[in-house]
C-alpha cells in the first residue's frame, strides 16, 4: 500500500481517527471497574461476555488492517452450510475463541492488547492511501470479486466497534445495571 505522504492527517483522516476513538472509547467504558470474573460472566442468553467482545473487537480490527496492509489471509476452507454448530470443526471452534475470554486472560491483559492494536490502526489511518483497493477473501458473507478500499474497510471496523459497543452496553447492563449512556 501507498503511504500518504502528508504527515498532518487530513478532515476525512480525523473524521476517521474520532469516530474510531469515540467508539472504542464507549466499549471501554462499559468494562470500567469490572474483575476478571465479571468480565467473562455470561449475563444474557448470547453466549458473549464484556471481556470475549473486548477480544473480538481488538482480533477484528486488527486483521482487517492486517488485510489493508497485506490483503486477504489465507483463510481455511470452511462449507458453513454444513457446519454443525453443537461440534464444530477445529477452524470453526478457532474463530469461536476469538470470542471468548479464557480463564487464562485477564481484563488488564485484553485492553492492553487492544490499546496496541488501537495505536497500530491510528498510525495506518494516518498514512494509507484510503483509494488503495483489496480483494475480498471468498466467503458466503461477501459478493464474490468484490474488493474494498482502505477507506471502506475502516468505516467497517467504525460500525463493528459502534455495533459491539452497543452490545456490550447490554451485557454490563445486565450484569449491573450500568449504561454507557442514560
Amino acid at each position: 500500500m501507498t503511504a500518504h505522504a502528508d504527515p498532518t492527517p487530513s478532515d476525512e483522516r480525523q473524521d476517521l481517527l474520532e469516530s474510531l476513538r469515540r467508539h472504542r472509547g464507549f466499549l471501554r467504558h462499559t468494562v470500567q471497574g469490572l474483575s476478571d470474573d465479571q468480565a467473562r460472566e455470561r449475563t444474557t442468553a448470547s453466549a458473549l461476555s464484556l471481556g470475549g467482545l473486548i477480544k473480538h473487537v481488538a482480533l477484528t480490527e486488527q486483521s482487517w488492517c492486517d488485510f489493508v496492509v497485506h490483503g486477504p489471509a489465507d483463510t481455511p476452507d470452511i462449507d458453513w452450510s454444513s457446519v454443525d454448530w453443537s461440534n464444530p470443526p477445529a477452524e470453526v471452534q478457532a474463530l469461536q475463541d476469538g470470542h471468548r475470554m479464557s480463564e487464562h486472560e485477564t481484563l488488564a491483559g485484553l485492553l492492553a492488547t487492544y490499546d496496541d492494536v488501537a495505536a497500530r490502526t491510528d498510525t495506518l489511518v494516518a498514512q494509507v492511501d484510503l483509494d488503495a483497493r483489496r480483494p475480498l477473501p471468498p466467503a458466503p458473507w461477501f459478493e464474490a470479486g468484490t474488493a474494498w478500499s482502505a477507506r471502506r474497510v475502516l468505516l467497517h471496523v467504525i460500525a463493528e466497534t459502534a455495533q459491539h459497543a452497543g452490545h456490550a452496553d447490554i451485557l454490563r447492563e445486565s450484569l449491573d445495571g450500568q449504561k454507557t449512556m442514560g
